[in-house]
């Protein structure tokens, strides 16, 4: 990849967000109940005084104890659009810490490769996206409008921290959103949704060897398993491959009997639990789909006056898709298309992100960042720090871009 551009600019931000990433990434920040040392308090500290120290308004709000967001605003004084940079600070656990070639929170350089955990998703993103506002301060870059850099925890979870920084009103009147996962830089304008399902099937205790004396919830769990099995197929050739996300899927994931107590061999467990994770593309209506699985059920209960089940959604975030020719689509693929010199390729998000609830609340977004997108949450994670920067570049561009296109911001409508 040919880097158009690679100037002093370019130079000085490539060795400030590699620094920035190598620090953030050394401050651990897995989320672990009731361990002071396992949130993400530390790193958003971090993070707000370093916006603080380079003159970006800043605020921290606790989400629920211990568990800050923090918010950087660049306003030019001048109305315009507002562009949102979108990028978490927790981490997923490092697993087994042996596994590892280098400590998952050294941040160790190999081979132009920085390796640990978040160097990849997100905090190698989290960490362009400061470098490219901190660029454009330090070189006086006149735009129109404001930048709110929107910097939440718990994106690995339930994602408290983006529910909570729209519901504090901080998305109101976005214009676009930047969300920095990894990506490839590949332009991506579609997440698939996610429905997480917790299946409860309920019998009665009993000897293995007198089985005629209980109800075995387990048969009755592995029926409901088979039919929705089926109806991913079925849902398969229904939609077909989606352009970008590929194909929606139900998935079983944990299957618990008995649900409390010890397993034992020789006996039947009162209750069996599984839990679905259910990804659906755009052409899937959550509410519909709901509706074919409760159908299931209800013939499963029809066929067997034993079959007691009780279901309950967990999550329900809806896929999401944006035009081509939004402006915030439009500024981020002429900016990497300018910096890297190539066209840039358009994809999809084969999970979800904060930007679910963001287009829920109305705001454009799209999806970019560095990193492959194979790699997050693996042992051994790694960023390339040549494409640290040449992300920085882009985000940096496709801000000005943005901003300084024609067209007024939501807020002034």
């Amino acid at each position: 990849m040919k880097i158009q551009a690679m100037n002093e600019t370019y130079l000085r931000d490539k060795e400030v967000v590699i620094n920035l990433t190598k620090e953030l990434v050394q401050i651990p920040s897995v989320y672990r109940e009731n361990d002071p040392e396992g949130n993400e308090t530390k790193v958003a500290m971090y993070v707000a005084d370093y916006l603080k120290n380079i003159g970006i308004e800043t605020y921290v709000e606790e989400v629920v104890p211990g568990r800050p967001n923090v918010i950087g605003v660049v306003d030019s004084g001048k109305p315009g659009k507002t562009l949102l940079f979108e990028g978490h600070t927790d981490v997923v656990t490092e697993g087994n810490r042996e596994a590892w070639t280098y400590d998952p929170f050294s941040a160790e350089i190999v081979d132009g490769r920085m390796y640990g955990r978040g160097t990849n998703d997100t905090k190698g993103n989290l960490a362009c996206m400061i470098t490219a506002v901190q660029s454009l301060l330090l070189d006086k870059e006149a735009f129109n409008g404001k930048i709110i850099l929107c910097i939440p925890v718990d994106e690995e979870g339930l994602m408290l921290g983006i529910k909570h920084f729209i519901k504090q009103g901080w998305a109101d009147g976005v214009d676009g959103a930047i969300i920095c996962e990894p990506q490839e830089n590949n332009i991506s304008i579609a997440q698939r949704g996610a429905i997480r399902l917790q299946v409860d099937v309920y019998g009665k205790m009993a000897h293995g060897a007198i089985s005629w004396s209980g109800i075995n919830p387990n048969w009755r769990m592995a029926r409901l398993i088979v039919e929705l099995e089926k109806l991913e197929k079925e849902e398969q050739q229904r939609l077909g491959e989606d352009p970008f996300l590929k194909w929606p899927s139900i998935t079983p994931t944990i299957l618990k009997a008995p649900v409390k107590g010890d397993a034992q061999i020789n006996v039947i467990p009162d209750h069996c639990m599984m839990t679905l994770d259910i990804r659906t593309i755009p052409a899937q209506d959550h509410d519909e789909l709901l509706g074919k699985i409760n159908a299931i059920i209800e013939k499963l209960k029809k066929d067997d006056p034993d079959f007691k089940v009780n279901l309950t959604v967990l999550d329900n975030r809806p896929a999401t898709s944006t035009s081509k020719e939004d402006p915030v689509v439009q500024a981020i693929y002429e900016a990497a298309k300018n910096v890297t010199g190539t066209e840039p390729k358009y994809n999809g998000v084969p999970g979800a992100t904060d930007g679910t609830f963001l287009h829920m609340h109305g705001v454009p977004i799209v999806t970019v960042g560095a990193g492959d997108r194979d790699i997050p949450h693996q042992i051994d994670e790694y960023v390339d720090i040549e494409e640290l920067a040449i992300t920085t570049a882009i985000y940096r561009e496709a801000a000005l871009r943005f901003l300084n296109s024609e067209g007024v911001g939501n807020d002034e409508i």
